[in-house]
């Protein structure tokens, strides 16, 4: 049994999120300030986690560069406070799609990113279906991956038909394809991709059949929505029915995103409140909490308990250089 108390620390990028998880885990406490200088410089504070088992809780999705800073500095601040144990819990990890080098003179930006909260002081890692499963062999410390896939399905089950399929929209996301098909019982399609800069993608083929059939894409994250408007231009011309659901653990939506999905035909969007919520009009977006998810991950870590499924790792896009 843990003798260290919990403790909860929110970032700015998490607070609705954070407070959803202290629901669930009742005594818990939120102990954070976070000021700002006239020059925009962050100043957080914490205040009694001497001694605690401290779970840092921050999303480092837009403004990317700001949000890592603050985890950085809410870490350090911990550490300096005196906590007994920091773990970083970052329900997006941003910067992980950068896992390799496409070309020479480019930068690891995931290990860079990884290295950077360690040194900061996390001692342990808590991530939600990140890009990349390569993340885990970057980290010199436990990182603990949790899926999101199991609850977002569980959304997903009312629109599912015996003509419904699950598409990959690229090969990478094809294991994240095939977890959700195993949940939902529904054959996998993948489309072949070509990525010709950071927002334009080309559809080249399918492996596997959607004529008459209605589909569910599925992917890690979606950012300018330019996969799952390429992916659905090859659908459609392949027979697909009408109204696509898009079902991603990561709504990033920059831009134009919402409206480029809604002129794309896509009728739904289920992502998960890992970032905050922003309303796209014109496109339904639904968001499934994984407060509960990070709670219990949270209460079980706290105990030193395994975490069992809630480790599984779900792989989304495997490390592609570009933004989805």
């Amino acid at each position: 049994m843990n003798d260290m108390s919990l403790r909860v620390v929110s970032g700015t990028s998490s607070v609705q999120l954070v407070s959803g998880v202290a629901a669930a885990l009742p005594g818990v406490t939120e102990v954070c300030e976070v000021v700002r200088f006239p020059d925009g410089e962050l100043r957080p504070v914490v205040a009694d986690v001497r001694g605690h088992d401290v779970y840092v809780v921050q999303s480092t999705g837009p403004p990317v560069g700001e949000s890592i800073v603050e985890l950085m500095l809410l870490l350090d601040a911990c550490r300096r406070a005196g906590a007994a144990r920091v773990t970083a819990v970052v329900p997006y990890f941003g910067y992980a799609r950068q896992d390799r080098r496409g070309r020479s003179g480019e930068a690891v930006a995931a290990r860079v990113v990884a290295d950077a909260l360690v040194s900061s002081g996390a001692q342990r890692l808590v991530v939600v279906d990140p890009h990349t499963a390569a993340l885990e062999a970057m980290c010199s410390v436990p990182l603990e991956v949790v899926s999101a896939v199991p609850r977002m399905a569980d959304a997903l089950r009312d629109a599912v038909t015996a003509r419904s399929v699950i598409v990959a929209p690229d090969f990478g996301a094809h294991k994240l394809a095939e977890r959700y098909a195993a949940e939902l019982g529904c054959p996998v399609v993948i489309v072949r991709k070509s990525r010709v800069s950071g927002e334009v993608v080309r559809a080249e083929g399918l492996v596997g059949d959607v004529d008459g059939c209605s589909v569910i894409i599925v992917d890690d994250m979606i950012t300018t929505g330019g996969t799952i408007d390429a992916a659905m231009r090859l659908l459609q011309a392949h027979g697909a029915a009408g109204g696509a659901i898009v079902a991603a653990s990561h709504g990033l939506l920059v831009g134009s995103a919402g409206e480029r999905l809604a002129a794309a035909g896509v009728s739904r969007v289920l992502v998960t409140d890992s970032l905050t919520p922003v309303e796209h009009p014109g496109l339904a977006v639904q968001v499934r909490s994984i407060a509960g998810l990070l709670a219990d991950a949270i209460g079980r870590l706290h105990r030193n308990e395994d975490l069992g499924q809630l480790g599984t790792i779900g792989p989304g896009s495997g490390g592609s250089t570009g933004g989805p």
